[in-house]
């Protein structure tokens, strides 16, 4: 689904009790927590707040020419110590007859929302050939296993619209990328922009990445640096309710090529916050 950057979020928490959290200091709208996990506790990520995409969409494969197969397995996704771990592997697994070399996990955060600001505190896999994702889909995409089926609408991809608060390559550990994928809601054209920043800790140090979204603009930080400002309009699908995703593909046209010995790698997050 995620086209090749350089060339080519009702159930929520609303009504449920969630910790008292300082609010953000880097903005002054967004300041009632509306969604929130702090992966306290060991076990399965909370399937009151999450669930595993694991249907290949594209004839019993992923986009993009990934090569994992996603699964809702603890081998995949755990939480333990205080973070919520996501796992690629190498290792045979087959799907509904589809054979691959690697699993991982896709995270749908079960709610959606319009506008607002996302904090993912995240420490990054570092081999070679894994790509991390930080990112949203608008609820209408009526993706092949997503959370929200044809809920909101179905319009597919690109017309739903993606938002990527953070991507990192498999080739390139030092640096990270935020782009926006969407149709232009008049004319139906494809439309993808975006910037990078160098992190050049990003698999041994947490850092915050955070998008902002407003009905005037979308902002996507790494710690307080900016990365990218979407200037946003009635013409761009950032307008509707988006939902939360995140995942590792392996390989593919951001992952790369994946190294021989690659045995692991690990999306390490210590909280996801939504504000509104």
């Amino acid at each position: 689904m995620r086209s090749f950057i350089f060339l080519l979020l009702s159930l929520g928490l609303l009504g449920q009790d969630v910790p008292t959290i300082e609010k953000s200091t880097h903005q002054n709208t967004f300041d009632n927590l509306v969604f929130v996990d702090e992966f306290e506790g060991d076990g399965r990520p909370d399937p009151s707040k999450w669930h595993h995409q694991v249907i290949p969409p594209n004839n019993g494969s992923w986009h993009n020419d990934e090569l994992q197969h996603y699964t809702n397995r603890e081998e995949n996704s755990i939480v333990n110590k205080g973070t919520l771990k996501i796992k690629a592997l190498k290792e045979p697994y087959a799907y509904q007859g589809s054979q691959k070399e690697y699993t991982s996990a896709r995270m749908n955060a079960k709610f959606a929302f319009t506008y607002g600001r996302v904090e993912v505190r995240a420490k990054l896999p570092s081999s070679a050939g894994t790509w991390p994702a930080i990112w949203t889909l608008g609820a209408n995409v009526d993706e092949t296993g997503n959370y929200f089926d044809d809920q909101y609408g179905s319009v597919g991809w690109p017309l739903s619209g993606e938002i990527d608060i953070m991507e990192q390559t498999g080739w390139d550990k030092d640096s990270t990328i935020s782009h926006f994928h969407w149709g232009d809601l008049n004319t139906k054209v494809y439309k993808e922009i975006g910037g990078e920043t160098k992190v050049a800790n990003a698999s041994s140090e947490f850092h915050v990445y955070a998008m902002e979204w407003s009905s005037e603009s979308i902002k996507t930080y790494v710690d307080d640096t900016l990365v990218y400002e979407l200037p946003n309009s009635n013409d761009k699908p950032f307008n509707h309710p988006h939902y939360l995703i995140l995942n590792i593909a392996m390989g593919g046209n951001l992952g790369g090529e994946v190294p021989a010995d690659f045995t692991e790698g690990t999306l390490e997050i210590d909280y996801v916050r939504i504000y509104q």
